[in-house]
């Protein structure tokens, strides 16, 4: 994941391309895995409720597929942080019934329900809290830009500022609470903390992105198979392969 790589100092981080490809992903994941979420659940759920019927069997498998296809958007996605692959069963014989059986009985169908539907609604929570303090804090650098355009009327006065915090009788009135920013050398204050806020914060929207690709690539990657290191040993020439054969 050397695009969203941490080993950078504050600034460097923040105009290198790792907290715009990281806030570029988790903003695509609340739209796009949003989208997918609802399409693997209404596909899933509407086949488990018709598989007691004859009816409900092209629907497994026609879930499956759809699955399949939601996985491989993601792993579309997932591309600029290393290149992840699916690996399937592929039925042994025709019939309805092996393929239900054998896409259901996949592990890889039901990592990719435990990513597209399982985990959307923490990842989406996660996604969604960082990205807004993030963008809040960037638009708070820009705030001796437009500060003076908010306005608020009370008893008939006009009042313009922006608020941050709760001032319903005006910036001086009773009952109020924060900062109520009205004048540029306030703005710049406030600006300049933002600035600081962002480049530590900048560190946890990258580590958030790295979060989610390493949960993204852990259950849509093909999974290794346990007994690799073993068939390697056993495909190696043996310490006697290139001795020659002795004669009797």
């Amino acid at each position: 994941m050397s695009a969203l790589s941490l080993r950078r100092d504050p600034l460097r981080l923040l105009f290198s391309r790792a907290p715009w490809a990281g806030a570029w992903y988790l903003l695509g994941y609340l739209v796009t895995g949003s989208f997918l979420f609802a399409v693997v659940v209404a596909a899933t759920v509407t086949a488990a409720a018709l598989s007691v019927t004859l009816a409900g069997l092209p629907l497994l498998v026609a879930a499956a597929g759809v699955t399949r296809w939601c996985a491989d958007v993601e792993r579309a996605r997932l591309r600029p942080f290393g290149e992840v692959q699916g690996r399937y069963r592929v039925p042994a014989e025709r019939g309805l019934l092996v393929a239900v059986r054998t896409r259901w009985r996949d592990s890889a169908t039901w990592r990719d329900i435990g990513y597209l539907a399982g985990l959307w609604v923490p990842l989406a929570t996660l996604d969604c809290a960082v990205l807004a303090i993030w963008l809040t804090l960037l638009a708070a650098i820009t705030l001796p830009a437009w500060y003076w355009a908010p306005w608020q009327t009370v008893h008939g006065a006009r009042y313009h500022g922006y608020q941050l915090g709760y001032f319903p009788n005006g910036p001086h009135g009773p009952g109020s609470w924060g900062l109520y920013v009205d004048t540029l050398p306030t703005a710049l204050a406030v600006a300049a903390a933002a600035l600081v806020l962002v480049l530590a914060f900048d560190y946890v929207l990258v580590a958030t992105a790295r979060l989610h690709v390493a949960s993204a690539r852990a259950l849509l990657r093909a999974p290794e198979d346990p007994l690799r290191e073993a068939k390697e040993v056993l495909l190696r020439p043996g310490p006697l392969s290139g001795t020659p054969a002795t004669s009797k």
